[in-house]
């Protein structure tokens, strides 16, 4: 199951805030010092995400929700403005999906 795009191909804010985030199986990433690097082993293709993209990665795979993972990265990053941190997460997170980096299941559930 996956979270229904608005007309623009994307999913909204609030959709994207309320859904569950999942990295699936066929993606595996590695932090090194610079960069995280992605492999999406159905079309192996990789992609590097600066060490903030890493992060919020890493938020979203712990998070019950992207507002959760939000929430936690806001703690480590008090000099952003919450409702940036938020527009910042759902813009990776439309990117991710696009990509097929990641899986967003609506109203935090999977199935």
């Amino acid at each position: 199951m996956s979270v229904a795009p608005v007309p623009n191909g994307t999913p909204g804010e609030s959709v994207l805030l309320a859904a569950r985030p999942r990295v699936p199986e066929h993606v595996v990433y590695r932090t090194f010092v610079n960069e995280t690097v992605v492999l999406n082993l159905e079309t192996g293709r990789y992609h590097g995400v600066n060490p903030i993209g890493g992060r919020m990665l890493e938020a979203l795979e712990r998070a019950e929700t992207v507002a959760d993972a939000v929430g936690r990265l806001g703690e480590e990053l008090r000099d952003v403005a919450l409702d940036e941190l938020e527009r910042d997460v759902c813009a990776f997170c439309a990117d991710l999906l696009e990509r097929g980096l990641i899986e967003l299941s609506p109203n935090g559930r999977h199935g």
